[in-house]
């Protein structure tokens, strides 16, 4: 099976590994990809963000399935235009990714088909006086402010009281997220402790992969802003076979079905971020894609046949066996953040100690690193993602941050609390 990855980030790198070690997978292409990919897959010379250069690339090499990593490409109708041209693709549909790319049309799918979430309500830029009558209703406990829209992962506010929450709607209204804060939706503050489901699906059948725990703010002791994700592992222990089978049957199956009733139906990775309170899940937010940096822990115990599950996903045919075993072991992946992330930081720091720490036995996945002048070098926030396995999570965990010991580059910073 030849392959396009569209994406060039940890997620992708980790998506590339798991496709290259499946017994059914062929020559694997990626556009723009990261040095990290280029190790496993040959670059596309095309303009990942131009439909019909991807189209034609895909016609000229023979090329049977697409992967989508990020979610503009999917927001904007990639998987539609694809598909239009005979072309399978992993990922959903325009229509089926609004329940990433607008929050208020999550909330009101989730409304409609009885899925837990948190109590909230949507307003724009002309209900700002409603807005903040909102927020007095919750009194001096925190609110949850989030921008309708994508922001790259940023669009999330947490306040402490209402005079924050007040201050960070006016910066919202004010245009700090642009289109994507045209509508704001704010939420009540939900207690309890957060995990990730991703689900593999083709429309009706669906296949679970090994749930996992994020850490999304950006200093020890879940301090600091919200970021796009420090670290992960998986499988989360606070997901025993019990509250699967809740998170199954009250989330991901009523989503699969609504979305096919509504006329979108789901293919693709369905991610439901959820928090667990007294053995209850309710949704903090679906994302219609693989999770960064949920993906690199998830994808490391998968064992299977990755590439034949994609493909059975995107043309409507999944064969739950392709799933061999979802966690054959535990892994956490400890992200290597350029310091300042995620607001200003350097780039171009030169990297060094990926061999010594892939000596450890760890999976070193690429996440913001180009190659300049033959040097690899930082190019994002977050650079690398250090990915440790072992036979319990806590071996995960110690043999993660060993061989992060091993890697350097100027003004590095990585939590140490991870999993």
């Amino acid at each position: 099976m030849k392959a396009l990855l569209i994406g060039g980030g940890g997620r992708e790198h980790a998506i590339a590994r798991a496709f290259v070690r499946s017994k059914s997978a062929g020559k694997l292409y990626a556009a723009p990809g990261n040095p990290g990919i280029f190790s496993l897959a040959e670059k596309a010379e095309i303009d990942a963000n131009d439909f019909d250069e991807i189209g034609n690339f895909c016609k000229e090499k023979k090329i049977d399935l697409v992967i989508v990593g990020p979610e503009d490409p999917l927001a904007r109708g990639v998987a539609d235009a694809l598909t239009a041209k005979g072309i399978p693709v992993f990922g959903p549909t325009k229509a089926a990714t609004r329940l990433e790319s607008s929050k208020s049309f999550a909330k009101e799918f989730m409304n409609k088909r009885g899925i837990p979430t948190a109590k909230h309500a949507v307003f724009d830029f002309s209900q700002k006086k409603e807005a903040e009558n909102y927020i007095k209703s919750f009194g001096d406990s925190p609110v949850v402010l989030k921008a309708d829209g994508l922001a790259a992962g940023k669009g999330v506010s947490i306040a402490e009281n209402s005079a924050e929450a007040n201050k960070i709607l006016a910066e919202y209204f004010e245009g700090k997220f642009g289109e994507a804060g045209k509508k704001i939706v704010i939420e009540e503050y939900m207690e309890g402790e957060e995990a990730s489901y991703l689900a593999i699906s083709d429309g009706e059948k669906y296949v679970a992969l090994a749930p996992s725990q994020d850490h999304k703010r950006a200093f020890d002791g879940d301090k600091g802003p919200n970021t796009g994700g420090m670290g992960a592992y998986a499988p989360a222990p606070i997901v025993g076979a019990e509250l699967a089978a809740k998170i199954e049957d009250k989330i991901i199956k009523p989503a699969l079905v609504g979305a096919a009733e509504s006329g979108f139906p789901f293919r693709g990775c369905l991610y439901a971020g959820l928090m667990i309170s007294d053995g209850e899940p309710k949704v903090v937010e679906f994302n219609a894609r693989f999770g960064d940096p949920e993906t690199q822990a998830v994808l490391t115990s998968f064992n299977g046949d990755f590439a034949a599950l994609l493909y059975g996903a995107a043309t409507g045919s999944l064969n739950p066996s392709d799933a061999e075993n979802v966690a054959a072991f535990y892994s956490c992946c400890v992200i290597l953040a350029a310091d300042g992330y995620p607001l200003s930081y350097p780039k171009g720091m030169e990297i060094q100690g990926i061999e010594e720490a892939e000596k450890e036995g760890a999976i070193v996945y690429h996440a913001g690193t180009k190659l300049e002048n033959g040097k690899l070098v930082s190019s994002g926030g977050r650079v690398l993602g250090v990915t440790g396995t072992g036979e319990s999570l806590k071996n995960a965990v110690d043999n993660a941050y060993k061989a992060a010991s091993k890697i350097r580059f100027e003004n590095m910073r990585y939590r140490k609390d991870i999993g």
